[in-house]
């Protein structure tokens, strides 16, 4: 059994267990710290994650059960899942000791961000990073789970253009009734910004395009310094919006703004992306679609002729997940101690990936030797 080391990294105390050889801070927000660790006596190298105040309130300690639940029933090269959560309580945790919850995933080199901003990205190179967000962008739709913040930040890469899908902080199920305030504005599909109610897996698949448009360019396609301005970037690129979209807005500022604008027309996409292969313009075009339900989804993309070449014939099942049952959503006068439990329960009755779970043995045998 591991025992636990303490130390402080940027002004917060961390408790892990001495498996784990902390190198370097990756990262911090306001709901976590992320570090770089190794797993002792090896070459494996995994992200840590410390959950900042995850009892605060009920909704910090739900969001935290999100997490964990969501990550658990991720199974794909494309997403990421977790391989190992703990606190420092263990193995003998009571609800009043157990106030910190780490989340441990796969480490990858660097996010899809400062990829594009670093280096001019090759066709070959876009068609393959494409593809596999699509492919983890399927598996997340089959789960019946919305991203709902996809931006290069939240896509992680290494040098071999390998990717995962990073951060369900947001994600949620294929609902009726959702807050408006998802997804960073440039990647915000209209249908969010315009407050519809009822939206769909078609939000994530906006901010694909936006993602497609970015790695082409260099450069987000729809930089909005506000909401106002934001809706200016999209109308300037999209041109004005159909009678017929323009009467399903219910915010009524908006609505009024909108038809308040002088008329404009659709950009063309060959000329505004500069480049000569029409397969590529074509199926930004069909991302890009203000009406949601018209847009593309991430299946019948996968088999769009810019990307058909990579496609493998195992993939259609590997990009199949198991319906997510995520009823909790709705339990909202649960205490923060019932979500403890709750949380405590997903932690005790985990078990690591059998490929993880052997290595981490091993190194936990290596320590036991010591």
């Amino acid at each position: 059994m591991s025992k636990f080391t303490k130390f402080v990294m940027d002004e917060k105390a961390w408790e892990v267990p001495d498996v784990y050889e902390i190198e370097r801070l990756l990262g911090a927000g306001s709901f976590g710290q992320v570090s770089k660790a190794k797993l002792r006596g090896g070459d494996v190298n995994v992200a840590i994650k410390k959950l900042l105040q995850p009892f605060e309130t009920a909704e910090h300690a739900k969001r935290v059960y999100r997490e964990i639940r969501l990550l658990k029933h991720m199974d794909h090269p494309n997403v990421i899942s977790l391989l190992d959560v703990f606190h420092p309580s263990s193995p003998s945790p009571t609800l009043e000791n157990f106030q910190q919850v780490y989340l441990v995933t796969h480490l990858m080199d660097a996010d899809l961000h400062k990829t594009i901003r670093s280096q001019k990205l090759s066709d070959n190179q876009i068609r393959v990073i494409l593809y596999q967000i699509l492919r983890g962008l399927k598996y997340i739709h089959s789960a019946g789970v919305l991203h709902r913040d996809l931006k290069p930040g939240n896509i992680a890469v290494n040098k071999d253009c390998e990717l995962r899908i990073l951060d369900f902080g947001m994600a949620r199920l294929n609902s009726k009734d959702m807050t408006t305030y998802v997804t960073t504005r440039w990647y915000r599909a209209p249908e969010i910004l315009f407050c519809w109610r009822n939206y769909s897996k078609a939000i994530d698949m906006w901010s694909v395009g936006c993602i497609f448009a970015e790695m082409i360019t260099g450069r987000p396609l729809f930089p909005g310094r506000d909401y106002t301005n934001q809706l200016d970037c999209i109308i300037d690129v999209m041109g004005t919006p159909s009678d017929e979209f323009k009467s399903k807005i219910d915010l009524e500022s908006a609505r009024t703004y909108v038809e308040s604008l002088p008329r404009r027309t659709k950009s063309d996409f060959m000329e505004l992306f500069g480049m000569g292969n029409s397969q590529a313009v074509d199926l930004i075009e069909k991302m890009l679609v203000m009406d949601p339900e018209n847009r593309i989804t991430a299946d019948e993309a996968l088999r769009h002729p810019f990307l058909r070449n990579l496609v493998q014939p195992q993939h259609n099942d590997e990009d199949t997940a198991p319906l997510y049952d995520q009823n909790f959503e709705n339990m909202d006068w649960l205490s923060v101690k019932c979500w403890k439990e709750l949380v405590l329960n997903e932690i005790m009755n985990f078990r690591p990936p059998p490929a993880y779970g052997e290595v981490l043995n091993s190194a936990m045998c290596q320590g036991d030797q010591l």
